[in-house]
């Protein structure tokens, strides 16, 4: 089954964040706080403006993002927990810059 999100909506699955600190100590599921990271899935085609243009999203699927606490709809598909939420509630989106050093 294929999902396709409306308007400015779009699906996320959060990224699960790491069982240990950076000290070794392995935090237990009930010490978890919510991921507010997460990988786009699919993206709506955009929302319309005042007078019924169509604005594309700037968020596309494959892009690694950060969301609030509390943001967007759980749902789950396929067996899969995701979240639905509109383009608004992203944060920002995280960009995997390479470093490359060239040799002198």
């Amino acid at each position: 089954m294929t999902f396709r999100p409306l308007h400015d909506r779009i699906l996320v699955r959060r990224i699960e964040a790491d069982e240990k600190t950076a000290g070794g100590i392995i935090i237990p599921d009930t010490a978890k706080e919510k991921p507010q990271e997460g990988e786009v899935i699919a993206v709506g085609p955009g929302a319309r403006d005042e007078s019924g243009k169509l604005t594309p999203l700037d968020v596309k699927a494959g892009d690694r993002i950060l969301f609030g606490k509390w943001s967007g709809t759980e749902i789950k598909l396929n067996g899969e927990d995701l979240l639905i939420m509109k383009e608004s509630d992203v944060m920002g989106v995280i960009e995997q810059i390479a470093a490359v050093k060239k040799a002198a």
